[in-house]
């Protein structure tokens, strides 16, 4: 990302109105705004949508930003509350479409964006991860997909930086017992198959 002197100029100059400026602060943040989209929302189109969501509710908001404040923060937390828009949005079509019997193509659908995405990515780390609840997951990308710090965690997502340490923490610990879990069947799997049974 760019240095916050250059956003800074690139937000004075879009809200002086130059449709280059916000192409430019677009550019420059788009890629780490999708990263942290996808991991969220499994179907490309969709995150598509939201992503570009995420840019309307910026250039719509960007006059209210404070340019004394780091601008990555508060980009990602527009793109945090638009990706929690899109799955409560998503939950209650799918709750409809289950109430119609479409609910089974819906997910076949996803299945397969999915499993697109776990190949090209740690499988058995994302599938731990997307086991977490949505708070433990935000917690987990935005400081180790988005290597942000705890403070501009806690800034994005409108949280105390203690809460953000603590989701950070419980996140961690509960990969872990998943990772010794999984690692014990293993375990077991392979003196099943050793011992002839």
């Amino acid at each position: 990302m760019k240095h916050p002197v250059e956003y800074t100029r690139l937000i004075e100059r879009t809200l002086a109105g130059s449709r280059e400026a916000f192409a430019e602060l677009y550019e420059a943040t788009v890629h780490d705004v999708y990263q942290t989209v996808r991991f969220f929302v499994s179907v490309p189109s969709d995150a598509e949508d939201v992503v570009q969501e995420i840019y309307l509710e910026v250039h719509r908001s960007l006059g209210r930003f404070d340019l004394g404040r780091p601008f990555r923060p508060w980009l990602m937390g527009v793109a945090m509350r638009q990706i929690k828009a899109h799955r409560r949005k998503g939950w209650r079509q799918f709750r409809i479409l289950e109430k119609a019997g479409a609910g089974s193509r819906l997910v076949e659908e996803e299945d397969i964006a999915r499993k697109v995405v776990e190949r090209l990515s740690n499988r058995p780390l994302l599938d731990s991860v997307h086991a977490l609840s949505f708070k433990l997951q935000q917690v987990v990308i935005l400081h180790y997909g988005q290597e942000c710090s705890q403070e501009e965690i806690a800034a994005i997502l409108g949280i105390p930086p203690g809460t953000v340490k603590s989701r950070i923490h419980a996140a961690l610990q509960k990969l872990r017992r998943k990772h010794r879990a999984d690692t014990i069947a293993i375990g077991k799997v392979e003196d099943l198959h050793e011992s002839g049974i």
